[in-house]
């Protein structure tokens, strides 16, 4: 893999893409610079080398139109606090500004480029778009993982332009061994545990992973298509009825593996989709009509804890439960702090997708887990064997 620690960029003008599309309140202030924090170390780098740095980025979908909304400008005052250093600002991506503030940049000096997607052309994957911004400078460098598996100009076309001086950032390699440790070289046993809702959003993550693991957890939504599948009366529980015979298929597999699947045992019902519904732990066979389920029960959260303090290798995609309703979360908080437990003992644990990365953030669990994404698209499309645009266009 070839990373920045590979290269000395004194006096070199880095071209550096990140993923500064961070969430902002109404008054369009920062509200999580997660995103900043992560890729100080990359910028960090350059800078003790004696090398400028060129900042582009993408925020929100302008789609292709100037706006005062996605403007980078709202978000500078954030980057430099982070940074602890002056970051300047090119109101433009492209064009005479561009050009002339990236020429008389100097060592150790930090430029933000306006919004690549005020032009359609980032989002096209357009040849000469990259050509114009490849221009400024002397190397290119991607740590923008969460636009990894997107094929656009600044994320996998520009890399052409450097041909030896293309590389990855800190945050990339990170990202990129974390996905590895789970798929090839983690200590095992490997156990995946897969939530959400729906079987046929992971159907591919779950053919790929197989052969790396030994234990799959399955919870949350998608575990009703398994249950009934298997003949279980599932109540009003969301179900995706087209893939029950595609969930047995997937059962199959796993037997043919060695995989061991943990279905729920158990399972907390309600009689409306509402944290002041009536409730009770029943059968996860055996649900009434008229119910649905919607957090794990007591016994599915300890067969969970001892398969999962059992594992040296964990990944987590997805909650198992309705984990924004408080009288639901109560199973995705026991699965949490048992994956904090075995990462105290030693495990590696990889948390990524969306909902289960705003839960490791909102219930203060991202310091007890060995490695939270940041990307929630990138990371299933590696877990589904993709080569990422991004990762190819600068391993190529």
């Amino acid at each position: 893999m070839k990373t920045i620690n590979d290269f000395n960029f004194k006096d070199k003008k880095a071209l550096v893409r990140v993923d500064f599309n961070v969430p902002q309140s109404a008054d369009l202030k920062v509200t999580d610079n997660s995103r900043i924090q992560a890729v100080k170390p990359t910028i960090d780098k350059i800078l003790n080398d004696g090398g400028s740095v060129i900042l582009m980025t993408h925020l929100g979908r302008p789609k292709g139109k100037v706006s005062e909304e996605f403007s980078l400008k709202n978000i500078v005052p954030e980057i430099e606090k982070v940074l602890g250093k002056q970051v300047q600002f090119c109101p433009d991506c492209i064009g005479a500004d561009a050009e002339n503030m990236t020429r008389n940049l100097k060592p150790g000096e930090i430029l933000l480029l306006e919004n690549l997607r005020f032009y359609n052309e980032e989002e096209n994957g357009d040849v000469q778009f990259a050509e114009k911004l490849s221009k400024y400078g002397n190397a290119y460098v991607n740590d923008a993982f969460g636009t990894a598996h997107r094929e656009h100009a600044s994320t996998a076309v520009i890399a052409q332009f450097f041909p030896s001086t293309k590389f990855f950032g800190l945050l990339m390699e990170k990202e990129l061994n974390a996905i590895d440790k789970v798929l090839k070289s983690g200590e095992k046993p490997v156990l995946a545990i897969l939530g959400g809702s729906k079987v046929s959003t992971k159907i591919t993550i779950i053919e790929n992973i197989l052969p790396a693991i030994d234990h799959l957890i399955i919870g949350g939504g998608m575990a009703f298509t398994f249950v009934k599948a298997l003949g279980g009366q599932i109540g009003n529980s969301l179900v995706e009825t087209d893939k029950l015979q595609l969930a047995l298929e997937i059962l199959e597999k796993a037997k043919v593996q060695n995989v061991k699947v943990h279905l729920p045992v158990d399972i907390i019902i309600a009689d409306e989709f509402g944290n002041d519904a009536e409730t009770k732990e029943v059968d996860v066979y055996d649900i009434p009509d008229g119910w649905m389920g919607l957090d794990a029960g007591r016994k599915t959260r300890l067969l969970n804890h001892d398969v999962i303090m059992n594992s040296r290798t964990i990944l987590w995609n997805g909650p198992i439960g309705v984990f924004e309703m408080p009288n639901f979360s109560s199973g995705t908080i026991a699965l949490g702090d048992s994956i904090a437990e075995a990462t105290e003992q030693g495990a590696f644990s990889l948390v990524g997708g969306g909902d289960s990365v705003a839960f490791v953030k909102q219930f203060g669990y991202e310091d007890k887990v060995s490695y939270v994404s940041t990307g929630g698209g990138a990371m299933l499309e590696s877990l589904e064997g993709k080569e990422l645009p991004g990762v190819k266009a600068i391993n190529h």
